[in-house]
C-alpha cells in the first residue's frame, strides 16, 4: 500500500483532528502492520505476532498523536489477522468489559495478498473465531479496503477470498466494508463520529379525522456546518487541572440618572425594536398574546402528480417517515400508501407541525422521504427573454449549438454511469481545508496559509485527465465563439467601486461613459491624501491587481480619521472625519472586515470620554454611524444588533461633576 501511504497518513490525521473539537475526551490506538520491526505486547508475552508494531498505546486525542500518525513507517509484510487480535488484545486490557458497544476497530488495507494459512482449522475457522470473541467483547471492526490502481496486478481468486474473509467480520460485528478506488473516496471513507438518529416527532399521520397512522419522523440528512469556536483564556493557572479555560460574557444594562448609576434587573428590561427613528417597546407577555401557536401534528393536505412538484423546489434537509416499530397494523398501512403512491407516480402535500406551539409550519410532499416546500412568499420568479425573440444575427448556427452541447456532455460526472465523485465518500473540501489549517495554525500561529492539497483540488478543480481526453471539445468552442471585448460596458475601477456602494447604476448615456473613460485615463493611487481622503480611500479600494491595496486603504483612512480628531480645532475639522468614517464603514462592510472599523470607533469613544466632547457623538449618531454588527458581517462579526443601536448611548460623554 506505499502508493497510497500518504493518503492514509491523511485520513488518519483528519480523523484525530476533527475528534480534537468534536470528541476531545476520546481515546485512540494506533497498529500498523507489516513492518520490518515488531513491537507490542503479544510479541513478548506469548510469542509470535511478529512485523506488528503499535505506535501509539491507547490514550486521550492529542496533538503529538497528529504527528505520529503523519509519518507511517513502511513494509513488506501482509499479517491482517494477527494485527486484528492485537488490536484486540489492546482494547480488552484497557477496558475489559467496559463501554461495550463503543469500542471499535478500523482496518485500512488492500486486501490483495493472501493470508497466511492457520495452524489450527481453515483460515475461516479462524477469522470465525475472532470474530465471535469480538461481538462477546462488544467490539466492532470496520473495514475500509482499498483497491483502485493497487489491485490491477492482483490475484482475483486471492482477493475474493480475503473480501469473504472480511465479510465476515462484517456480518458478526454488524458493520460495514468500504471499498474505495481514489484517494479523494478514501479521504471520505471514515466517519468522524457516529450521529445517532433522534426522533423529531413521533405521533399520527393523519390522512383523513378517522384515520390516523402512527409514525416516527428522523432526519435523514443534515447540513455538516463549521464548528463553533470558543473563546480560550490563558488567566487560569498552569497547576489547576480542572480549569477549561472558557470565557464567559455577561451583560448589565445601567441606567444614568444625574450623578447615580444602577444597574437595571432582568425583570425591569423590555425590548425595543426600531421603526424609522423611534423605538417601540414590546413585552414578552405582547409578544406571546399575537405568536402563531399550532398544534403539534401531521396531516395529509391532499396527493399529485411527482412530476408537479419540481427538485429545485425543496428547501431544507431530508427527513424520514417510518411506521411505529412493533405496531404491525401501521406497517402494513404504511407500505399500503407508499407502495400506492410509487405505483401512481403520486405525492403527498403534508402540514408538518413537529412541535406543540412550534412557531413555524413545514409543507412538503412525502414518498416517506419528507422535503419542505416554499411557500408562496418564498417563491421568487426570474422571468429571462427567450432567445427566439433576439435577431437572427445573435441566434447560434448549428456548428455552435453542436459545440455547445458537447462541452455539457463533457462535463457529466457519471459518462460510463459510474459517478466520480460519489456523495457518500466526497468530503466537504471547505471543512476539510479549515481542520487541516486550523491543526497548522495551533502550532504554528504565524504560518502562513498552505497550498490546496492535491486531494481536495480533485474535488474542487477541473480533472486534468478529462480536459486533455476532451481537447477537441474545448478547441470546437474557441473555433466556434470568438469573444470580445464590447466598449460601451467597460467601466473604470472608481466607477464599478462607486457603483457597488450605491446599489444603483449612473444615470449617464453610454457615449458621455466611454468619452469620459477614453480621455480619463485611470490614475494609481497609491496613498491617502488630505484634500480628498474619501475619493483616494475608493480609488485605492478598487485597484485589486493586488489584495494588499485593500488592507493598505483601510489602514491609512483609520490614521487619516484619528489625526483629524487630533489636530481639529475647536471641531471644525469634525464633519470631514465623519465622511471618512462612513466611508470605511462602508469599505469595511463589503470586504467583510468588520474588525478596523470596529476598533476604530471603540477608539473614538474612549477618546470622545476622555476630552468630555460632545458633538462627535451626536455627528457620528445622527449619520446612523455605528458597530458593524453580525447581521452586516455575519461571518466575521461578534457584534449584536442590539450592541450596535446601544452604542451611541454609550458614546455620550460623562456628566461634569
Amino acid at each position: 500500500m506505499h502508493g497510497v501511504l500518504s493518503e492514509v497518513e491523511k485520513l488518519c490525521s483528519m480523523l484525530v483532528e476533527k475528534k480534537l473539537i468534536f470528541s476531545k475526551y476520546d481515546e485512540l490506538g494506533v497498529v500498523v502492520f507489516g513492518t520490518e520491526e515488531s513491537k507490542n505486547d503479544l510479541t513478548t508475552e506469548v510469542g509470535g505476532y511478529q512485523n506488528i508494531t503499535v505506535l501509539q498505546d491507547i490514550k486521550v486525542v492529542d496533538g503529538d498523536l497528529v504527528d505520529t500518525l503523519q509519518k507511517l513507517p513502511r513494509g513488506r509484510v501482509d499479517v491482517v489477522l494477527d494485527a486484528i487480535v492485537v488490536g484486540m488484545d489492546m482494547l480488552i486490557k484497557k477496558y475489559k468489559d467496559l463501554h461495550k458497544g463503543k469500542k471499535r476497530l478500523c482496518l485500512i488495507t488492500n486486501a490483495i495478498h493472501p493470508i497466511k494459512d492457520s495452524f489450527e482449522g481453515s483460515k475461516e475457522d479462524q477469522v470465525m473465531t475472532i470474530a465471535e470473541q469480538m461481538a462477546a467483547q462488544g467490539m466492532k471492526i470496520e473495514s475500509i479496503v482499498v483497491r483502485g490502481r493497487l489491485s490491477r496486478d492482483a490475484n482475483k481468486g486471492v482477493m475474493d477470498e480475503n473480501d469473504h474473509l472480511l465479510s465476515i467480520f462484517s456480518k458478526k460485528t454488524r458493520t460495514r466494508i468500504v471499498y474505495v478506488d481514489t484517494p479523494t473516496s478514501l479521504l471520505g471513507a471514515l466517519k468522524t463520529r457516529r450521529v445517532t438518529p433522534v426522533t423529531v416527532f413521533r405521533g399520527h399521520l393523519e390522512l383523513s379525522p378517522q384515520m390516523k397512522i402512527k409514525v416516527w419522523v428522523y432526519k435523514k440528512t443534515q447540513e455538516e456546518k463549521f464548528p463553533t469556536l470558543k473563546k480560550y483564556s490563558e488567566k487560569a493557572p498552569a497547576s489547576n487541572k480542572l480549569a477549561t479555560h472558557q470565557v464567559k460574557v455577561s451583560y448589565e444594562y445601567k441606567s444614568v440618572d444625574g450623578s447615580s448609576t444602577s444597574v437595571i434587573p432582568p425583570e425591569q428590561r423590555i425590548k425595543g425594536y426600531r421603526y424609522g427613528p423611534q423605538v417601540v417597546p414590546i413585552s414578552t407577555a405582547e409578544w406571546d398574546a399575537v405568536k402563531f401557536k399550532p398544534e403539534k401534528g401531521i396531516k395529509v393536505l391532499g396527493f399529485t402528480d411527482a412530476s408537479k412538484i419540481k427538485r429545485h423546489c425543496y428547501m431544507k434537509d431530508v427527513y424520514l417517515f417510518i411506521a411505529e416499530p412493533g405496531n404491525t397494523r401501521a406497517t402494513l398501512a404504511v407500505s399500503a400508501i407508499a407502495r400506492a403512491m410509487k405505483e401512481m407516480n403520486a405525492v403527498a402535500i403534508l402540514r408538518c407541525v413537529w412541535r406543540q406551539g412550534q412557531q413555524n409550519v413545514v409543507v412538503g410532499p412525502d414518498s416517506f422521504y419528507f422535503n419542505v416546500l416554499p411557500f408562496a412568499e418564498d417563491v421568487r420568479e426570474y422571468q429571462f427573454p427567450s432567445f427566439n425573440s433576439f435577431p437572427a444575427s445573435w441566434q447560434p448556427n448549428d456548428q455552435q449549438q453542436k459545440a455547445a452541447d458537447e462541452l455539457v456532455q463533457m462535463l457529466d460526472l457519471a459518462p460510463s454511469g459510474k459517478e466520480a465523485l460519489l456523495p457518500e465518500f466526497t468530503p466537504n473540501p471547505v471543512l476539510e481545508r479549515f481542520y487541516r489549517h486550523l491543526e497548522l495554525k495551533a502550532k504554528q500561529p504565524d504560518a502562513a496559509v498552505p497550498p490546496l492539497d492535491e486531494t481536495l483540488k480533485n474535488i474542487v478543480e477541473p480533472d486534468p485527465e478529462l480536459v486533455a481526453e476532451n481537447k477537441s471539445v474545448f478547441d470546437a468552442l474557441h473555433r466556434h465563439f470568438e469573444l470580445r471585448q464590447n466598449p460601451k460596458l467597460k467601466k473604470s475601477s472608481r466607477q464599478w467601486y462607486q457603483e457597488k456602494q450605491s446599489g444603483s447604476n449612473a444615470h449617464v448615456s453610454s457615449g458621455q461613459a466611454v468619452n469620459s473613460i477614453e480621455n480619463q485615463p485611470p490614475v494609481k493611487i497609491e496613498k491617502i491624501g488630505d484634500l480628498t481622503p474619501v475619493q483616494d480611500f475608493e480609488a485605492m479600494m478598487s485597484q485589486r491587481d493586488n489584495p494588499e491595496w485593500v488592507e493598505k486603504a483601510i489602514k491609512e483612512l483609520r490614521e487619516k480619521i484619528l489625526a483629524l480628531l487630533i489636530h481639529s480645532d475647536e471641531g471644525d475639522k469634525y464633519q470631514k472625519a465623519v465622511d471618512c468614517v462612513a466611508a470605511l464603514r462602508k469599505g469595511c462592510i463589503l470586504e467583510q472586515e468588520p474588525g478596523p472599523y470596529n476598533d476604530l470607533m471603540h477608539h473614538i469613544r474612549q477618546y470622545c470620554e476622555e476630552k468630555g466632547i460632545k458633538s462627535l457623538p451626536q455627528l457620528l449618531a445622527s449619520r446612523d454611524l455605528t458597530l458593524i454588527s453580525k447581521s452586516e458581517a455575519e461571518d466575521s462579526s461578534d457584534v449584536t444588533a442590539e450592541e450596535a443601536r446601544s452604542f451611541f448611548v454609550k458614546m455620550e460623554p460623562k456628566p461634569d461633576v
